[in-house]
């Protein structure tokens, strides 16, 4: 566990020791005497009723936790690790019935009475529950199954990186969970079913990607004649590792085979047939417009995503200046290492050239894997250059499971576990070699690994002082601006020697700079997916395939794709008024302490804590 920032604690002493002065300046003995013990039943009232609250914020988090079996093994919480989650409406009814009880002990707690942390964390639950409760009538407003996650996928990926088989409890709870995914799945038909007769249906593209996926995961032995398929090759590796007798292991093994033949190949059989009629009733309308109440919920939607009360033709001209922006910085690059063309034409040739793509053999991607692993390696050499606080769950690198890589994003960052065993992980999409470019490798390390989204993350997971609700909350603009963000810092300390490195960081943050244009244009302004295409295509040096997979992703998570950009512009945004204001005081390791400090928060809430910050440091 981490212990309380030293920012914060500095901070502390100092308002402490400035209101102490101004108390022995101005006091009488007797007001002094007074005034003492006035303070410390004030404080003691506050502690108590601050460990009240905390209290009911853990047990609220606890609740919740264990309504949801796959949460707790993401967690590492092995409680209910032989069930899955409830999908059913009635469950979704209850849940509902829940938070509304819970918001009523949140409201039965005055504030005024907390620590200043403690009426924090309240502010944040109440906030997070009235949102769940007003945005229940969206619930439907999904697509549970696309190309990149999805019930059919999460379950393997669960069963495979989540569920430890240490003992033979373990591996008996991965057999229930094979027979259990009857029952799951057909509550996911239903779901997919209600969503169809609301007029929710995914564009036609998607359903192509879900089918293939699902019959990826029943393809191989037991289920046919092949190579061992993910799950069996999954089950009886980590079976074969455990010190048990022959009998027993064969137990396992024939009570596994069992489950998959005669309840997982069934279950994944029926989903492809719903997925199937479904699809007969798609089409190509792309955006949420296209919904019931579609322009509302998009709306609210980009609130919540980006923490602010941005409207999407703001988002939109943002993303526009922001690409005119980081095209001039390009053309700096582009003239530095001495092309003699246009931008377009720079654009063409990078993404062209294939001494940027390592060959798609194993030889070629293992080399990615090697180079990536050393950039991290080399970034956290660095770390107390630019932190105080620093996580103590360990980061590795992994490549996507062949399973679902045909399908998921290019890369991505999974949490350690809540007890520490399991690292943060960086997974990197190497199905299709020409979608990583290594003159984007850097960038890409730095934002999923160190000093990105495992910085951010893992160090919240091991916060003191604050409530596990916060510690694993999650602010999307706080998280993925966090991310962009991390793409630059290394810059500043004088990474990216090599210009191509360079010219790779800023063709990311152009890729999230265009996501604001594509994601209102196609959700607002009623883009199509050609359209949104063409537009990565024409502004960005990336594939064509990754401008498919981009706004595929679009269609299919509106507005997730604008908190990168809003999230990183507001947190530049607040370092620059606190270099303003500080001056020479200013300690890039000290204003990234008070980002991290005290886990995910709102964009404005971030902008109090920098002000706070600001404000002590002056008064040192």
């Amino acid at each position: 566990m981490i212990e309380l920032k030293r920012v914060a604690l500095a901070v502390s002493l100092a308002l402490f020791a400035s209101a102490c002065s101004e108390q022995a300046q101005q006091a009488t003995p007797t007001n002094s005497a007074t005034e003492s013990v006035t303070a410390t039943v004030d404080s003691a009232t506050q502690q108590t009723e601050s460990e009240k609250a905390n209290q009911l914020f853990e047990d609220i988090f606890m609740e919740n936790v264990m309504r949801s079996p796959m949460y707790q093994s993401y967690l590492g919480i092995k409680q209910d690790q032989d069930k899955w989650d409830d999908m059913s409406e009635a469950a979704a009814q209850e849940e509902l019935a829940l938070q509304k009880e819970q918001l009523a002990r949140v409201m039965a707690i005055n504030p005024e009475l907390l620590d200043d942390q403690t009426k924090l964390s309240w502010t944040l639950m109440k906030q997070g529950l009235e949102e769940n409760i007003e945005d229940f009538k969206w619930r439907h407003y999904n697509y549970p199954v696309n190309q990149m996650f999805g019930m059919h996928s999460s379950v393997a990926s669960l069963l495979i990186n989540q569920h430890r088989i240490n003992d033979v409890a373990d591996a008996e709870a991965y057999i229930a969970r094979l027979n259990g995914l009857p029952e799951l799945f057909e509550q996911l038909n239903e779901n997919l079913k209600l969503r169809a007769e609301k007029g929710i249906i995914a564009p036609q593209f998607v359903y192509p990607y879900v089918i293939s996926d699902s019959r990826n995961i029943i393809s191989g032995a037991p289920f046919d004649d092949g190579e061992p398929s993910t799950l069996w090759a999954d089950f009886t590796g980590k079976v074969s590792n455990l010190d048990i007798d022959d009998s027993q292991s064969e137990a396992l093994l024939t009570a596994a085979e069992t489950a998959m033949l005669e309840s997982v190949k069934p279950a994944y059989e029926d989903l492809i047939g719903t997925v199937e009629e479904i699809a007969a009733l798609a089409n190509t309308d792309d955006g949420a417009w296209k919904f019931p109440d579609g322009e509302a919920f998009y709306n609210n939607a980009l609130k919540r995503t980006t923490t602010t009360d941005l409207t999407a033709a703001e988002i939109h001209q943002i993303g526009l200046d922001e690409v005119a922006r980081i095209h001039d910085e390009m053309r700096e690059i582009m003239n530095k290492v001495g092309f003699d063309g246009t931008l377009q034409e720079f654009f063409v040739y990078m993404r062209n050239n294939e001494d940027f793509i390592y060959p798609a053999t194993d030889v070629g991607r293992q080399r990615y894997m090697d180079e990536a692993t050393a950039l991290i390696d080399n970034m956290r050499e660095r770390l107390d250059e630019l932190f105080i606080t620093k996580p103590k769950a360990d980061l590795v690198v992994k490549r996507v499971e062949p399973f679902r890589e045909k399908s998921a994003g290019k890369a991505f960052y999974q949490q350690p576990s809540m007890d520490g065993t399991r690292p943060g992980t960086y997974y990197a999409n190497l199905y299709d070699m020409a979608s990583m470019p290594t003159y984007q490798m850097e960038a890409l390390a730095y934002h999923e690994g160190i000093p990105g989204h495992h910085m951010q993350i893992a160090i919240s997971q091991e916060l003191e002082g604050i409530p596990t609700f916060r510690k694993f909350g999650r602010y999307t603009a706080y998280t993925e601006g966090w991310g962009l963000y991390s793409e630059l810092v290394p810059k500043e300390i004088g990474l990216y020697q090599d210009p191509y490195s360079d010219f790779g960081r800023l063709a990311m943050e152009l890729w999230r700079a265009c996501r604001l244009v594509v994601d209102t244009g196609i959700h607002a302004m009623k883009w199509t997916r050609e359209e949104g295409i063409e537009y990565y295509v024409e502004n960005t040096p990336n594939a064509r395939a990754d401008a498919v997979k981009m706004v595929e992703r679009h269609i299919v998570m509106p507005s997730q794709a604008t908190a990168y950009k809003i999230g990183m512009i507001k947190i530049l945004e607040l370092r620059e008024k606190a270099k303003q204001a500080l001056g020479e005081s200013f300690d890039i390791r000290e204003f990234h302490d008070v980002v991290l400090a005290n886990g995910p928060v709102p964009l404005n809430i971030l902008e109090q804590f920098i002000d706070e910050y600001i404000a002590a440091v002056k008064a040192r």
